[in-house]
This record gives C-alpha cells, sequence and structure tokens, in this order.
C-alpha cells in the first residue's frame, strides 16, 4: 500500500515520498455470517530495520499458518503471534485486522471491545499537524496553510542542526503566532545539542508543550539528562518499544512519557497493555504512528478512546497524503477527529462494500 505524500515527510534520520505499508484483510465466519477486518503494518525506515517488502512476505505467509483456522476471540493476540511469529509490526497489522473483524461480528465499536470497566471512551480527539524538516520559509509556508484548516498545534521536526532549527521555529512562530510546538528530533541530538534549541525556543517566547525523543534510543544518560534540565515534558519514542525498555527508561528516569504506536509495540492489544502500565508508573502518554492511512490512525484512535484519552494525540498522516483509499470510521473537522459508533473500525476500502 504505496500512498505518495503531497509532500516530502523528512525527518533527522530519512525521508519518505509515499507511505510504505502493508494492508491485512482477514475474513472471519461465524455461524454462517462473514466479515472482513482491515489492519496496517507501516515501515518507517530507517526508524525500524523492516520494510514494506518484508512486511508484505510476513503477512502472506501467515495466510497459509492461519487458514481456515478456528480462533478463541479472547485469543487474538496469540492467534496473530502464531501467524507472524517474527515480526511485531506485521503482527500489529494483522491482530489490528482480526481485532476489527471480531468488533463488527459482535456489533460493537473496537474500543467498545478493548476498553476496561469504568472507562469513558474518549472518542473525541484533538490532533497536531506536523511539519517536516525543510527551509524556514517553506515551513511557515505549511504552517500558514494549516492554520486556515484549523491548526495551530504543531509537531515540528527537528534533529539535525539546532541553530537551523531554531529559525523555521521562529519562522514558523512570526508566520502563526498563536501556535503550540511539539518538538521531535527522531533521536538526532545529543543533550547538548536537545538542550540549547529547546532553550533558545522557550527564550524567544515559543510554546512547547513537549520534546519528543531528543537524543538516540540508546542513550539513555542523555535522556536523562535532557529530562532532568528541561522545562517540558520529555517523550520517549525510539528507546520504548516493549515492556523491557519501559522499566529501563523508568529507572534511568529518562523520559517523562512515552510515544505509543501500534507497530512497534506489536499492536492494539499490546500497546493498551504497555500503556495502562506506563501510566500506573507515572509516565504520561503521547498516541503516535508511523506514516500511515486512515486504518492504521484509526486503529490506534481506537487505543486511545479505550484509555479514555492520552496527553498528546498525534495522528495526522493520513492528512498528508495526496489520496485515501478508504471511507468511514471517522468524522474529521480540521484537527477535531470524531469517531463514528459503526462496529469495528467502521472503515472499508473506499467503493469496496465492506461488510
Amino acid at each position: 500500500m504505496s500512498i505518495p505524500l503531497r509532500e516530502p515527510f523528512v525527518i533527522a534520520t530519512g525521508r519518505m515520498d509515499a507511505t510504505r505499508s502493508a494492508l491485512v484483510q482477514v475474513t472471519l465466519q461465524d455461524a454462517g455470517r462473514l466479515v472482513t477486518g482491515l489492519g496496517e503494518a507501516a515501515a518507517l525506515p530507517p526508524v525500524i530495520r523492516e520494510d514494506q517488502n518484508d512486511l508484505v512476505e510476513a503477512i502472506q505467509s501467515s495466510r497459509m499458518a492461519l487458514l481456515r483456522e478456528t480462533i478463541d476471540t479472547r485469543e487474538v493476540a496469540a492467534v496473530a503471534a502464531r501467524g507472524v511469529p517474527g515480526s511485531r509490526i506485521a503482527r500489529g497489522g494483522l491482530e489490528a485486522a482480526i481485532l476489527d473483524a471480531v468488533a463488527r461480528l459482535a456489533g460493537v465499536p473496537l474500543h467498545a471491545l478493548l476498553g476496561g470497566p469504568g472507562v469513558k471512551a474518549m472518542t473525541e480527539l484533538h490532533t497536531d499537524i506536523t511539519l517536516s524538516i525543510s527551509d524556514p520559509e517553506r515551513m511557515a509556508e505549511s504552517a500558514r496553510g494549516y492554520y486556515r484548516g484549523g491548526f495551530s498545534c504543531f509537531k515540528v521536526k527537528v534533529g539535525r542542526d539546532w541553530q537551523a532549527d531554531l529559525a523555521s521555529l521562529r519562522a514558523v512562530g512570526a508566520a502563526v503566532p498563536d501556535a503550540r510546538f511539539r518538538l521531535d528530533a527522531n533521536a538526532g541530538f545529543g543533550a547538548r545539542d536537545a538542550l540549547a534549541l529547546l532553550d533558545a525556543a522557550l527564550g524567544d517566547g515559543l510554546t512547547i508543550e513537549c520534546f519528543e525523543q531528543p537524543c538516540a534510543a540508546g542513550d539513555l544518560d542523555g535522556m536523562a539528562e535532557v529530562t532532568a534540565r528541561a522545562a517540558v515534558p520529555v517523550v520517549a519514542d525510539e528507546s520504548f518499544r516493549g515492556a523491557e525498555d519501559l522499566e529501563r527508561i523508568v529507572d534511568a528516569r529518562a523520559a517523562s512519557a512515552v510515544n505509543l504506536k501500534l507497530g512497534k509495540l506489536g499492536g492494539p492489544l499490546a500497546t493498551l497493555a504497555l500503556a495502562r502500565r506506563a501510566r500506573a508508573l507515572g509516565l504520561r502518554l503521547m498516541a503516535g504512528a508511523m506514516v500511515e492511512t486512515r486504518i492504521g490512525l484509526l486503529a490506534m484512535a481506537h487505543v486511545v478512546a479505550a484509555l479514555g484519552g492520552v496527553d498528546w494525540v498525534d495522528l495526522d498522516t493520513a492528512f498528508l497524503l495526496a489520496g485515501d483509499w478508504f471511507a468511514g470510521g471517522w468524522h474529521v473537522h480540521g484537527p477535531l477527529i470524531r469517531l463514528t459508533d459503526e462496529p469495528g473500525l467502521g472503515a472499508g476500502l473506499a467503493g469496496g462494500g465492506m461488510s
């Protein structure tokens, strides 16, 4: 599933010009009724090692492993793990598709299937919009356009040169005076440069909500230094890929929040469990994605709804694409995403007759 981006998606460690996803379709039959669920497994080189071809191959292999298998819907994670034992990202897409189909069979939105007792589902989410690394004039122009569409919170990619990044932040701040910023270095800085950028931006009076992954994934000392000295929350993304990482981050005091992504964490069920554990450990939550379509973002949005909301929502990449293969599942008004109450994800291939 390769859908072109309207503009290149440029981060500190790479560039993408189109989505690099695998679309997963799972059909379940129950008492003679057939339903099909959708999931998305998305690659984001070089943040992850696997690329699109690897994901497609893994998911195609799962077909023979799971074809005509009888499943207990309480064991979806185990079924997905049997189908794709070697790829967490492919497994996450498969698990999302199975859960979509299970929720459709049950006649409930996916978040109702995932939510725990006493949690009020948060079905209205406000997302930021991403500004990729570019020259200051181009980033300011993009920000003005998004602002006209209702966006005032910008996730700004930084991490190559802190002084150039500062110039871009100043340009965006001048173009949109009430802008709020979420910085994302994608592991591009050392602690010194990360703090230099943050201090200068705050000194200019810019509103910085959080600073995501300022240092390399394995540089927990650097992350801890930024966390200790920063005046804003520090969010671990590349440093956080599972339960062991979560414990290491807490032990090292290397972040005050973590970024939840279905692909890197292995699917909706693992993400939900890790989110609850992170909250119990006192961490705040961001909901993010790879460069994904409506399908991947909807799956993550239903996890957010099942959690009763998170601190920061970064579910915008479908809005950066030149086309949309899908229909349904949400109503979007600028940064506002309102989930529908249709069963499962509530979405299907545009004109495609999903049941």
